[in-house]
């Protein structure tokens, strides 16, 4: 009867085990600042992405040669988007970082888009924050403080991006950072109801 008691414990322990990556907020409670955790970094061909199941980060694809991401790319935890996954963030910051580091940013607007992948469109946003203790960037404020040719540039490599993994990716605008914190607001509460959901399972 024991045995069979402390096995059920062991399956209780491993389902509702949470990896230190999912125990992080989506804001820090004193500062206010968003908190990203780095999945690629800056000038990587190689796409990193977090497996839940696993509670560590595993290759997912590699970019084809003339392609890198032009900053440190991430995700916002306690957060889902309209494809099913956390709400990605691009961090201008000094140097690159590591894979699976915290950086506390400053959100400064969104470049809204959609995804179309064999005829299904679903939104799919992407988040610009600047890291909070970033000194090449500190007087970026806003998306429309970053140089237009800049911009232009990350516009340019998200399409391409989804163009090599067989997707369209089309431009909907650039919006300010009230825009930005509403889509992360919408996608913790995704999340929330996510959790609540496993929970009655």
């Amino acid at each position: 009867m024991q045995i069979w008691i402390d096995a059920q414990l062991y399956k209780f322990m491993q389902k509702n085990q949470k990896s230190v990556f999912e125990k992080v907020s989506a804001f820090d409670d004193e500062t206010g600042d968003l908190h990203v955790i780095i999945d690629t970094p800056k000038n990587s061909r190689n796409k990193y992405k977090f497996d839940e199941k696993l509670g560590l980060f595993k290759l997912g694809g590699v970019l084809p040669v003339g392609h890198f991401f032009p900053f440190d790319f991430g995700y916002i935890p306690q957060t889902l988007g309209g494809d099913g996954d956390p709400l990605d963030v691009l961090v201008l910051m000094d140097e690159p970082a590591f894979v699976g580091c915290l950086i506390p940013s400053r959100l400064i607007g969104v470049i809204a888009a959609e995804q179309t992948e064999e005829g299904k469109t679903e939104t799919n946003d992407r988040l610009i924050a600047v890291a909070s203790n970033s000194r090449v960037h500190k007087d970026i404020k806003s998306i429309n403080d970053i140089n237009s040719v800049l911009i232009e540039e990350i516009e340019h490599f998200f399409v391409s991006y989804n163009e090599a993994k067989g997707k369209k990716f089309k431009l909907l605008g650039r919006f300010g950072a009230q825009k930005a914190k509403r889509i992360i607001e919408e996608g913790m509460k995704f999340s929330s109801k996510k959790v609540k959901g496993k929970s009655k399972k």
